[in-house]
């Protein structure tokens, strides 16, 4: 079944490795601080094991509306990208989609970083097609807000 791809991205005036290896340790509870629509704030991360960037490692995302997701580090290609997979989804998604995957890639850009965020949603059932549409445009304000967050935790010094 076909996926459906929505993607954003912002530029930060951060060096491209310096960049990715804040992106790699950003906490998701600081990330993700905020909820868009229907998509939740990340309350709390859990299982997730020391040293995190190693492909088949994974942790448990815990949402502010009770929902939850496991994420599997799928690719680590450092200091450009890293991909995951989202599934074991809990909470309202469940109902609309059954896995997602994930891309982050970083990116030399003027002088800084290119930092961009993509998520393929794959569908459940014919019907959950439809409301791809309706998650990825509510995807879109909730990767703005994010990249927002994280342009302050890149830039940190």
């Amino acid at each position: 079944m076909s996926g459906h791809r929505v993607e954003a991205s912002r530029v930060v005036q951060v060096e491209p490795g310096v960049a990715f290896e804040r992106l790699m340790d950003a906490p998701l509870t600081d990330v993700f601080a905020r909820r868009y629509a229907a998509l939740p704030a990340v309350a709390e991360v859990v299982d997730q094991p020391d040293g995190w960037g190693v492909v088949g490692q994974t942790r448990t995302i815990v949402l502010a509306d009770g929902g939850r997701l496991r994420e599997t580090l799928t690719d680590v290609a450092r200091p450009h990208s890293f991909a995951y997979r989202l599934d074991g989804i809990e909470g309202p998604l469940r109902h609309f989609v059954r896995t997602i995957d994930g891309l982050w890639t970083v990116a030399p850009h003027d002088g800084g970083a290119r930092v961009t965020w993509a998520w393929t949603f794959y569908p459940k059932a014919s019907p959950a097609r439809l409301t791809t549409n309706v998650i990825g445009r509510m995807w879109m304000g909730y990767a703005d807000r994010a990249l927002t967050q994280l342009d302050t935790i890149l830039t940190r010094a």
